[in-house]
């Protein structure tokens, strides 16, 4: 395999353009010749993360590739996602080589959210970034960055039709594990998000066993983090240009002995109150540390206000880190939200 490649800027507009299908060719092309791949999730792997690293490593093993797939943190797989098949891959960090000839970062929507890894994945022969976050500024050597698809996973699938790879039943339960995570359950789902899960349980996915434990299980303790979080709920009706924002916190402390993958979760019931377009979930991570997540329901772009203060995502769904008391929080977010044009 050659050891230098021209940077592709390859960024395409629609689902389907010939820039997707020259993106998407060569980046099957690198995959094709290489002996031994790094495949890299972004830190806190969700289910379309670390899904996309597992259905492609699955397929390259199967064609006698060396493969890794790994992530920044934590630094065990969440629980959540330990069922999806192709866990014997996944290494830690640290047990990652320094010398394989393609480094691959999936769903990973800028270069800070690889964390440490960002050092292998520059120091690569061949580095390819293979998103779909509409805030992602573009990085790699090769880039297949597609806004329009509903889940990464919808990439990765492309790129195995181009290999020519078989969809096994283990490569299917982790393509659809991110599919139905990233449209939450198929709410946001496209025309081809659908025939790709109908695809995909025609190749043996079995959808109620497969998503039990990656969305609907959690601790007991869990249920008194909620009940703290949902007695802090404010509503502000004038914000967002009077289209309203819900907001939540939830304490280091009442969040103790939870995982980030628990906490995760309440942004979705917070999301359904019905007198806010924008839901927002204010996550403690450490002394006047922050995780933030938004969502938006129809008119407001969340993934541009997100940027503007350090994060990224898509227009309905993302978030940023905030340092800082949580009054500070509330307002940068407030004046950001109020200089963001609803669309019309």
């Amino acid at each position: 395999m050659e050891t230098t490649m021209t940077t592709a800027a390859l960024t395409p507009e629609a689902e389907g353009s010939p820039v997707v299908h020259s993106a998407v060719s060569a980046v099957a092309a690198a995959l094709r010749t290489a002996e031994s791949v790094v495949l890299l999730a972004h830190s806190n792997p969700d289910a379309d993360a670390l899904g996309s690293a597992l259905a492609l490593g699955l397929h390259l093993r199967s064609r006698g590739t060396k493969v890794w797939v790994s992530f920044d943190r934590p630094a065990e797989i969440p629980l959540s996602l330990r069922t999806l098949p192709g866990q014997e891959l996944i290494v830690t960090p640290s047990d990652l080589p320094v010398d394989a000839q393609l480094v691959v970062s999936v769903d990973v929507g800028a270069r800070q959210r690889l964390g440490h890894l960002i050092d292998l994945f520059d120091a690569a022969p061949v580095s390819i970034c293979i998103d779909h976050h509409a805030s992602n500024p573009g990085f790699g050597q090769i880039q297949l960055i597609d806004p329009s698809a509903a889940a990464n996973v919808m990439l990765v699938v492309e790129v195995l039709d181009e290999m020519q790879a078989e969809i096994t039943a283990d490569i299917a339960a982790n393509l659809y594990a991110g599919l139905a995570t990233d449209t939450a359950n198929f709410r946001f789902a496209t025309a081809p998000s659908h025939l790709l899960a109908a695809r995909l349980i025609a190749a043996g996915t079995e959808p109620q066993s497969l998503m039990r434990p990656i969305m609907d299980t959690h601790p007991f303790r869990w249920l008194a983090m909620l009940s703290c979080a949902l007695k802090s709920a404010t509503l502000l009706p004038e914000v967002a240009h009077g289209a309203g924002m819900v907001w939540v916190k939830v304490s280091e402390a009442d969040s103790d002995g939870l995982r980030m993958e628990d906490l995760d979760s309440i942004i979705d019931i917070v999301r359904t109150t019905g007198e806010a377009e924008i839901a927002a979930v204010f996550k403690e991570t450490a002394p006047l540390m922050w995780q933030v997540s938004l969502r938006a329901k129809t008119t407001f772009d969340v993934g541009r206000a997100a940027t503007e203060l350090g994060g990224g995502g898509h227009p309905r769904s993302a978030g940023y880190s905030f340092s800082g008391n949580v009054e500070s929080l509330l307002a940068e977010l407030m004046s950001v939200l109020q200089s963001v044009e609803p669309a019309r």
